[in-house]
């Protein structure tokens, strides 16, 4: 049985890969997109909102997992953070798994995983595609969010896999240290690519 091309993309923070996912979506690619899967699952009325409360008593409320609250139960204890991940995890795994399944149809589709290289998830897909851009435009990206100051930004980087190292190991990059247009043009043309490829 054929089953779609899968395509990870990944890419460190402030590099955008958020919007090159909405380009894949806008091109008629179907994206799974994991943080936004656990956003769900973690809000009001989601299905690992007693699991996680049950784990981490005072880490929910009415609106859901307060991310805030679980935050502080979690961050800089690795053992929190793993019994984190084992009710995580295995939910967006059952995700993912049917989102395939609705879309074995499709010639490609794009699984948007940011910590692809640094969780191990490259052997899961059959292309990955890293996201990037000059190290100064990414700053300025970063730091523009709110909430974020220039040592949050530096611990983030710290945990995920250098820029350099992910375009080395990527099949492809796509560069978005240029205009949106360009951006688009440089999806379009990697989606032809790919397809062709698959084609053989």
């Amino acid at each position: 049985m054929t089953r779609p091309l899968i395509v990870g993309l990944t890419g460190s923070i402030g590099m955008g890969k958020s919007t090159v996912a909405a380009m894949f979506e806008g091109a008629g690619v179907p994206v799974f997109d994991a943080d936004r899967e656990v956003r769900a699952m973690q809000g009001p009325g989601g299905e690992l909102v007693d699991a996680i409360e049950r784990e981490f008593p005072g880490s929910t409320g009415a609106e859901g997992v307060l991310r805030d609250r679980l935050g502080q139960q979690v961050f800089a204890d690795p053992q929190a953070l793993a019994r984190l991940e084992a009710i995580v995890h295995p939910a967006v795994a059952e995700k993912r798994g049917a989102f395939l399944i609705e879309h074995a149809g499709q010639d490609m589709v794009v699984f948007d995983i940011p910590l692809l290289f640094e969780k191990g998830g490259s052997q899961a897909v059959d292309a990955v595609v890293v996201v990037s851009a000059p190290a100064e435009v990414q700053r300025q990206r970063v730091l523009a969010r709110p909430g974020m100051t220039p040592e949050k930004f530096a611990h983030i980087l710290s945990i995920q896999v250098p820029d350099i190292e992910k375009r080395e190991r990527a099949d492809h990059v796509i560069d978005t240290g240029t205009s949106l247009a360009q951006t688009e043009a440089a999806v379009r043309a990697l989606i032809e690519k790919l397809r062709q490829e698959k084609r053989g």
